[in-house]
C-alpha cells in the first residue's frame, strides 16, 4: 500500500511540473509601428503573408516556446513546419524565421526591429499584442 501511495504522489508531482509548460499563455507582439490582424498570423510564421501595407514583416520565433506555438497558433507539428519551410526555402527563396532563445531576445528584437513579430509568454510592455492565445 505504502509503495502505491508513493507511486500516486508521485505522478502528481509530476504533473503539478509538466503543467506550466503547456498551460502557458501565449502573447503574439508586433513592432509599435506594425499593423496586423490575429488572422494574419498563422500565415505570417509560413510565409504565406510577407507585407503589411508597404512594411516587409520579419517574423522571430521564440524557441522557448516554439511546440506550444506552432500547436495553438500555426496548427501544426514542428516536423511538419519545418518541411514546409525547407520547401519554401527551395521553391520560392524564403528564409524560415529567425529563432531566438527566449522571450527576452524576442522582446528585445521585437522592440528593435521595425517589421518584426514575434511571440512570448508574458505581455511585455513597449510593443503591441496582437493576441493572446
Amino acid at each position: 500500500m505504502h509503495k502505491i501511495y508513493r507511486l500516486y504522489l508521485t505522478i502528481i508531482f509530476c504533473l503539478g511540473i509538466a503543467t506550466p509548460a503547456w498551460a502557458e499563455d501565449l502573447f503574439v507582439i508586433s513592432h509599435p509601428n506594425m499593423v496586423l490582424t490575429s488572422d494574419n498570423i498563422r500565415d505570417v510564421f509560413l510565409g504565406e503573408k510577407q507585407f503589411a501595407g508597404s512594411t516587409k514583416i520579419i517574423p522571430v520565433a521564440n524557441n522557448a516556446a516554439q511546440a506550444d506555438f506552432l500547436s495553438k497558433v500555426v496548427k501544426i507539428s514542428p516536423s511538419r513546419y519545418s518541411t514546409a519551410w525547407t520547401k519554401k526555402a527551395f521553391r520560392d527563396g524564403l528564409t524560415q524565421p529567425v529563432v531566438k532563445s527566449g522571450d527576452a531576445e524576442v522582446i528585445h528584437f521585437v522592440k528593435s526591429t521595425p517589421g518584426s513579430v514575434g511571440y512570448v509568454t508574458s505581455q511585455p510592455p513597449g510593443v503591441t499584442v496582437i493576441n493572446k492565445y
